[in-house]
């Protein structure tokens, strides 16, 4: 059976309706050259086609707030029916990708899926604040409904392996750095962050703190961990730097650099469908809530 996905969009600055859209569908090379994001059809072109498409779904159908850029993303990335609602996008799916990483209004664009059963994967970060995510949960239908995450947590390059992981020796503190906002961005390198630390890990002291201007977005958050590792957040705002993780263990240290969007995109995309196919939560609360507890601390 082929999964039939809407997907809503579109926010500022954010491409993910027409890269999303891409790996499922395929995409229109011409098209793609006028969608606004020059990275996108640079990363596109760089993959095997159709051997790179999520072969057990299909974007459907596409809504957003403009019927110029909707017919846009429906070119560049085949979809065939560009909607004049959301309530006539949930008429023809059976899923829905909110790709929007407003998360202000995620609970406005949420809330029919939802209400009617659909799974739903929310964009980053699903919530700026923990009592919204449990808002965003506490519609849920059932188990698994929701899926949200940052596809770099499943960047290839943003992992360790056992024996990496040996050879740093005990972990003692993590610097994870990433350009622009706060709000939109750290949870890029929070989740990845996360993601390397033991899950059964609690916090013991949060500690916000700058040495940027706020008004681009710049923050930092240095976090304490009861077993003694400290992880410190930057957004950079404005200023321009890669997104890198740098690790510091008893014996030796190591820099990862984030590179793959297309594989990071794809393998997130691809657990979302898995967890409908199996009917398995992909993306538990307990985690998410850790995370945005961090990206609400950060705002203080």
């Amino acid at each position: 059976m082929t999964i039939k996905l809407g997907i809503i969009g579109i926010s500022e600055g954010n491409g993910h309706p027409y890269s999303w859209s891409a790996i499922f569908n395929g995409y229109d090379a011409q098209v793609m050259e006028d969608c606004g994001f020059p990275v996108i059809p640079r990363y596109l072109e760089q993959q095997r086609w159709p051997e790179a498409q999520i072969s057990n779904a299909e974007v459907v159908a596409v809504w957003t707030q403009s019927l110029i850029e909707s017919d846009r993303i429906a070119r560049a990335t085949k979809i065939p029916l560009v909607c004049n609602s959301v309530e006539e996008l949930l008429d023809n799916v059976d899923a829905v990708l909110l790709a929007r990483d407003d998360a202000e209004n995620h609970w406005d664009f949420a809330r029919p899926a939802l209400e009617l059963g659909k799974p739903i994967y929310i964009d980053k970060p699903a919530a700026l604040t923990v009592r919204d995510l449990e808002h965003l949960y506490s519609a849920e239908r059932y188990p698994g409904q929701i899926f949200t995450c940052s596809a770099l947590r499943y960047a290839h390059e943003l992992q360790i392996t056992s024996d990496t992981a040996a050879s740093l020796g005990r972990l003692k503190a993590i610097l994870a750095t990433t350009p622009k906002s706060w709000s939109k961005y750290a949870i890029h390198i929070i989740e990845p962050t996360l993601a390397l630390l033991d899950n059964t890990d609690k916090l013991e002291k949060l500690t916000p703190y700058t040495s940027f201007s706020h008004h681009d977005g710049a923050a930092s958050l240095l976090v304490t961990w009861e077993s003694g590792i400290q992880t410190i957040f930057h957004t950079l705002g404005s200023a321009a730097a890669p997104l890198t993780l740098r690790l510091h263990g008893e014996k030796s240290w190591l820099e990862l650099q984030f590179k793959d969007s297309f594989s990071a995109f794809r393998a997130a995309l691809q657990d979302f469908i898995d967890g409908i196919t199996t009917e398995t939560t992909r993306s538990p609360y307990h985690f998410n809530q850790k995370a945005i507890s961090l990206v609400e601390a950060g705002q203080s």
